[in-house]
């Protein structure tokens, strides 16, 4: 089967709720990744990445713009991946694994910064902002699969 043919068999198998699942986390890693680059967010991450036993190192190099830059940078081009998956099944499995790394690395933030969890009114809670990555996991981990069998 040439490239062309699987591209086209590839469109015609994908679902209406894979599509938007993948237009979701494109969107929200294009949005996210440009607010990245305000100082307002800048500060917001701070303490998460700080915090990070793998990413901690990153503000002995670089300043706290610069810091969240290199993140909202990253984000930015995962998305872009992402949206190219609709394209190249390569692509799809390169950024989606990439896409689950990343959002591992932010769930991780929900173990390694202090006072991250806290009570209200009994109930336990935490930034909604780095619980959403339970969903960008299940979703890129999707597009791994889905783009996996366009590979043979």
């Amino acid at each position: 089967m040439s490239s062309i043919e699987r591209q086209s068999s590839k469109a015609a198998t994908t679902s209406f709720s894979y599509k938007i699942g993948v237009f979701g986390v494109v969107l929200l890693l294009l949005w996210i990744g440009i607010f990245k680059f305000t100082p307002t967010e800048a500060a917001e991450i701070e303490p998460l990445v700080l915090n990070h036993p793998l990413m901690g190192w990153l503000y002995s190099v670089l300043s706290v713009q610069g810091v969240s830059n290199l993140i909202g940078i990253s984000e930015i081009i995962v998305g872009v991946g992402l949206a190219y998956s609709f394209i190249s099944p390569k692509a799809g499995v390169l950024f989606g694994a990439i896409s689950s790394v990343l959002s591992i690395v932010t769930l991780s933030f929900l173990i390694t910064t202090p006072d991250t969890w806290k009570m209200v009114d009994g109930i336990p809670t935490t930034s909604f902002f780095l619980v959403k990555d339970i969903l960008f996991l299940a979703v890129s981990l999707r597009i791994v699969e889905h783009n996996k069998k366009f590979l043979s």
